[in-house]
């Protein structure tokens, strides 16, 4: 089997979090390393002629690339086991983490002083509609803690359709009926995380 390492855990942290495009950055090579090669992956479980080769096979041509080839189950759960779902669950790690920042309390944003100001002057706006009908415009800054939250969500949502469609292969490579999710559930169970 080929050893495909996943990407290390970061160090947790709400500085971390709050950097997006560090937080970004992480998911995204995480899921390059495994879910969008994931057909790779799969393919270098396939162990080749196990029998040596036979010239009758070249008369026939195949047209299924798998045809014939069988892959070997103790290979297709160490794959599972070491590789896929450690980098699953580290990825659930970290946007459990930082969605649980994005609901605490922000002591420390540097936009906090900008947005009360900004908040008082709006409540002491006149606004004459007849003269600028734009001018009722106001678009409050959103707080680092709303962006986290909101950055969270939509990385959620990119898991939930990435791991469908890699369990989706894995399923049809290796076999199984069970769903992403509660395969996920039994490795945790197994390995106590």
């Amino acid at each position: 089997m080929v050893q495909t390492s996943s990407t290390p855990a970061p160090k947790l942290s709400p500085r971390f979090c709050f950097n997006e495009r560090l937080l970004r950055d992480f998911l995204n090579l995480s899921r390059s390393t495994i879910d969008d090669s994931i057909t790779q992956n799969l393919n270098a479980l396939f162990t080749p002629a196990q029998e040596g080769f036979d010239p009758s096979s070249t008369a026939v041509r195949q047209t299924d690339s798998r045809a014939g080839r069988e892959i070997d189950p103790a290979a297709c759960q160490g794959f599972k086991d070491q590789v896929l779902f450690p980098s699953w669950q580290t990825r659930s790690d970290v946007l459990t983490y930082c969605a649980g920042v994005a609901t605490s309390p922000d002591p420390e944003d540097p936009d906090l002083i900008l947005r009360q100001t900004e908040s008082a002057k709006d409540r002491e706006r006149v606004v004459d509609e007849r003269l600028d009908p734009y001018s009722a415009r106001f678009f409050p800054r959103e707080a680092r803690t709303e962006s986290l939250a909101s950055l969270v969500r939509n990385q959620r949502t990119v898991e939930e359709i990435i791991r469908a469609r890699t369990w989706g292969l894995v399923s049809e490579t290796c076999g199984g009926s069970s769903g992403w999710e509660e395969a996920l559930n039994n490795w945790r169970e197994k390995n106590q995380r």
